[in-house]
């Protein structure tokens, strides 16, 4: 088990950029894969990117590629969301979530969600 918790969340204008973090307690994070979640206002939860343990794999949304970049530093428990071109669209509460390799990340650990408005 990984305790999770997102930073970086904030207001921006359209066409800015924000990074997440989600800073990751407990010694086995570098086994862990990762992924980005959203919700907004209702809306269901939706997964935006994930990364594999080694970061050698990665998945994005149709709405977010190109525009998103998923990345982790295992030495320093990190993963990271850089969101650029952002749109009001990606207003949401993002949540990282965490699971072991191989499991199904959704299932896993989640943090607490940080906020992300993006302003027309």
């Amino acid at each position: 088990q990984v305790q999770l918790v997102e930073s970086g969340g904030g207001l921006v204008q359209a066409g800015g950029s924000l990074r997440l973090s989600c800073a990751a307690s407990g010694r086995t994070f570098s086994s862990y894969d990762m992924g980005w979640f959203r919700q907004a206002p209702g809306k269901e939860r939706e997964i935006v990117a994930s990364i594999s343990w080694s970061g050698s794999s990665t998945y994005y949304a149709d709405s977010v590629k190109g525009r998103f970049t998923i990345s982790r530093a295992n030495a320093k428990n990190t993963a990271y969301l850089q969101m650029n071109s952002l749109k009001p669209e990606d207003t949401a509460v993002y949540y990282c979530a965490a699971a072991p390799s191989g499991a199904t990340i959704k299932e896993g650990d989640w943090g607490q969600g940080t906020q992300v408005t993006v302003s027309s």
